[in-house]
C-alpha cells in the first residue's frame, strides 16, 4: 500500500477568480503608491497591460480542456502556457533595456501580482480535500 502525504494527494483544480482577483487588487493598490512615490507610471502601465492580457490569454486557454481524451488540444493548452510566461519575459526584457527604472517597476509591480495570483492559487488548492 502506497502512501500518499498531504503534498501529493490530488485535488480538483481550484475554480473561480479569487487568485487572478487578487493578483489585480495588487495591480489596482499599486497605482497610488506609483503616485504618492512619484515612480514611473508607465511602469505601472506596463505592468497592467501585461497583467490584462495574461488573464485574456488565461480565459482563452481556459475554453482548451486539457485530458487523457483530447493530446491535441492538452499539447496548445502547454505551449500556450509556455508562450504566455515568454511573451511576459519578452515585453519586460524589451522596456528594460530601453528604459532601466520603467523596466524595474513594471516587472516589480507584475511579480508581485503574480506571486499574490499564484500563491492564492496554492491556498485554494491545498484548502480543498483530497479527492482519493
Amino acid at each position: 500500500m502506497t502512501r500518499i502525504g498531504i503534498l501529493g494527494a490530488p485535488r480538483a483544480a481550484p475554480r473561480g477568480w479569487t487568485a487572478a482577483l487578487g493578483g489585480g487588487l495588487v495591480i489596482a493598490l499599486a497605482l497610488p503608491v506609483f503616485l504618492l512615490a512619484g515612480w514611473p507610471l508607465e511602469g505601472w502601465a506596463i505592468a497592467a497591460i501585461l497583467w490584462l492580457g495574461v488573464q485574456a490569454f488565461g480565459l482563452l486557454l481556459a475554453r482548451l480542456k486539457p485530458s487523457p481524451d483530447n493530446v491535441a488540444g492538452s499539447g496548445v493548452f502547454a505551449f500556450g502556457i509556455m508562450i504566455r510566461l515568454l511573451a511576459v519575459l519578452v515585453v519586460l526584457l524589451a522596456v528594460a533595456s530601453s528604459d532601466r527604472e520603467v523596466g524595474l517597476a513594471a516587472a516589480l509591480v507584475y511579480g508581485l501580482a503574480y506571486t499574490t495570483e499564484f500563491g492564492l492559487s496554492l491556498l485554494g488548492y491545498y484548502g480543498q480535500e483530497p479527492t482519493a
